[in-house]
């Protein structure tokens, strides 16, 4: 049986990484570099940067201390709130110039995607002193005196702003370099410039030089952190580590003009119009150049570093062996990650009980099949996915593209609000599928990349295009984008909503008919989401109740129908990227209470569209704060 595709999100994750300072399978503004001089907050990153010493500061400078703190005051005081926001979150962006790229914000901001995001600890330290500053004079306005869409707004940033600055307790927690190719800094890097670097005229491509040069320096800030956390007792797991160096390794043997940073490159200067063979040819000598010098010496002192760090490294994955290991986990990873209130222990019963509930449901549909009852839930599963059927490598894209045209012409029993975003299915080589969400300018379409290297289970493919795209995260997204918000409220994404919503279109799938006639359909669905529900007890399980790592894998595989091989690889997400896998249970269960909250106090007069407005257009944010939305929706109907 093909390894069970993990259904996890680009855009969720590379926005968690821009988001708090050094937490990189999270979301972080940190860099102001290549943006012009009347913007930048900071001196830029210089393509051959001097190595940066390894011992941390003796002490945080003081506010005042940072120069980007003063501009940043002076900038925003006195502000009326909705230029506030605007202006105020510029500033947190333009300190990424990446996530500038990633969103498509460079023509807004009028800023070139010519600089790399500045990761040195000096320079987070002051990006958190900016944070600070920005949620201190947020909370100088007067809530009540602002109209109610500024106070959702309000909320929303407030409580943004509050979950970054709770993470700077933490900031040498987390693991910068891990396997995961969408929280990893080395693959978050490699994506920037396969993905997301537009190369749409010379310059452009000039500018994609100018970062490849800028590699190097980049790893070398990063090795630095990994340092200044091997100091304070946090060296990644054997197997965060272990699972990170082949790639690593990989890129670094690798002769320039054989690797994705070239032949990406290659492919778009070789398409422009207007350009001579011999700029073209030029230009391409100095990214070979770059590259040889830069990007490649960069791998190999990264993946260096990492083999030193190997004999030093725990065994175990779980945080709880670490000396502030379990207050990062229950004290902001489980908030930023559910938004929620529950600890790990709520968590963790959550999830059995989920568990039991969809294992319920799934029993029935296998008495209907006629299957045998006595039989343990993997052999069912087994059975199921070979009675459904697999689609072979070359049917897979044009089988999604089915159902997502099916979904997109069967939405109107639920929904009067639609994205005009085009939404695409690109094939790619490897095992994980992601959504990448379309960018701001409306230059790159939602794009759902379908992995295309062997056979699917047939069972399995609805619900993925279904969570991925219509009426999931490319809807969910792309409503968010297209409504009439502040710029933040377009960009930022809280994981538990995303993939709460996610789940829940899933759901929304069953109840909408999409699955009559289909049983085995109806199952896959089952199996993803007790995969979903899984995870709450087991990640829960390493990183507090010190679940070794075969008894998590075993977990999962017994109550989630999963086969071993990609429960392993999963399983092993849950240690490199803490708590990330608990938003999707958690966020679909608090959706579902909120409805059947609506449902419950308005009788007669609920109706699924509007509920389906209040949750869509209003944008991503906490699950708290949609809870108070909700409410309001439900007074206002009253």
């Amino acid at each position: 049986m093909r390894k069970r595709m993990i259904l996890i999100s680009i855009f969720v994750l590379v926005q968690l990484w821009m988001g708090g300072c050094s937490q990189v399978p999270e979301m972080t503004p940190i860099a102001a570099v290549g943006v012009a001089p009347t913007e930048s907050l900071a001196p830029a990153v210089p393509a051959t940067a001097a190595p940066l010493t390894a011992a941390p500061p003796a002490a945080t400078p003081t506010p005042s201390e940072y120069p980007a703190v003063e501009a940043a005051e002076k900038k925003l005081e006195g502000l009326p709130i909705g230029q506030f926001f605007d202006e105020s979150f510029k500033i947190l962006m333009l300190r990424d110039p990446e996530s500038v790229t990633i969103e498509g914000l460079s023509k807004l901001y009028s800023m070139r995607d010519d600089q790399l995001t500045n990761m040195s600890d000096a320079y987070i330290r002051e990006t958190q002193a900016v944070q600070k500053k920005i949620a201190s004079l947020l909370r100088g306005y007067d809530r009540a005196r602002l109209t109610y869409e500024q106070q959702i707004s309000y909320d929303v940033y407030a409580w943004y702003l509050d979950d970054l600055i709770r993470q700077h307790a933490f900031m040498y927690n987390d693991y910068p370099i891990n396997q995961q190719m969408v929280s990893g800094v080395q693959y978050v890097t490699l994506l920037l410039f396969t993905d997301f670097q537009p190369v749409n005229d010379l310059q452009e491509a000039r500018d994609y030089v100018s970062r490849l040069w800028q590699v190097g320096a980049k790893f070398e800030q990063v090795m630095d952190g990994l340092k200044r956390r091997e100091e304070a007792g946090i060296i990644p797991p054997q197997m965060v580590i272990h699972r990170s160096l082949g790639h690593i390794q990989g890129m670094a043997n690798t002769l320039s003009w054989e690797t994705p940073y070239y032949k990406t490159l290659e492919t778009k200067v070789n398409a422009l119009k207007g350009v001579s063979a011999a700029e073209k040819r030029a230009v391409l000598r100095e990214a070979a150049e770059a590259i040889r010098e830069s990007v490649l010496p960069g791998y190999q002192a990264l993946g260096d570093f990492l083999e030193g760090q190997l004999p030093k490294a725990p065994q175990q994955g779980g945080l709880w062996q670490y000396s502030n290991g379990e207050a990062y986990y229950n004290e902001y990873l489980i908030p930023h990650m559910t938004t929620g209130e529950l600890d790990a222990e709520q968590i963790h019963e959550l999830g059995l009980k989920q568990l039991a509930r969809i294992q319920a449901e799934m029993r029935a549909i296998f008495d209907e099949l006629g299957y045998p009852q006595g039989a343990d839930l993997r052999t069912l599963c087994s059975r199921a996915e070979e009675d459904s059927g697999r689609v072979s490598s070359g049917l897979i894209v044009s089988r999604y593209r089915r159902y997502l045209e099916f979904a997109a012409q069967n939405l109107d029993a639920a929904f009067d609000v639609k994205p005009k975003a085009e939404l695409e299915v690109t094939p790619i080589v490897g095992d994980f599928p992601f959504y990448v969400s379309a960018s701001m300018d409306g230059k790159r379409p939602g794009t759902f990349f379908a992995p295309v290297g062997g056979w699917m289970d047939n069972f399995s493919m609805p619900t993925l295009a279904y969570h991925e795209g219509i009426p999931g995260h490319h809807f969910q997204v792309s409503i968010a984008r297209e409504a009439d918000l502040p710029l933040f409220r377009n960009v930022i994404v809280f994981n538990a909503y995303a993939e709460g919503w996610a789940l829940y279109a899933e759901r929304l799938a069953v109840e909408l008919g999409w699955y009559e006639g289909d049983p085995y359909g109806n199952l896959g669905r089952l199996q993803a989401e007790a995969y979903r529900a899984g995870r709450l007890a087991a990640d829960t399980g390493i990183h507090v109740m010190k679940w070794k790592y075969n008894q998590a894998v075993e977990f999962q595989v017994d109550n989630s129908c999963m086969a071993f091989y990609g429960m392993d690889s999963d399983v092993a997400r849950y240690v490199a990227t803490p708590a990330q896998a608990l938003g999707y249970e958690y966020g679909l269960v608090k959706i579902l209470e909120l409805r059947q909250r609506a449902m419950d106090q308005l009788g007669e007069q609920f109706d699924l569209k509007e509920f389906h407005n209040v949750v869509l257009t209003n944008g991503s944010m906490p699950l708290s704060v949609l809870e108070g939305v909700v409410d309001d929706y439900i007074a206002s109907k009253k």
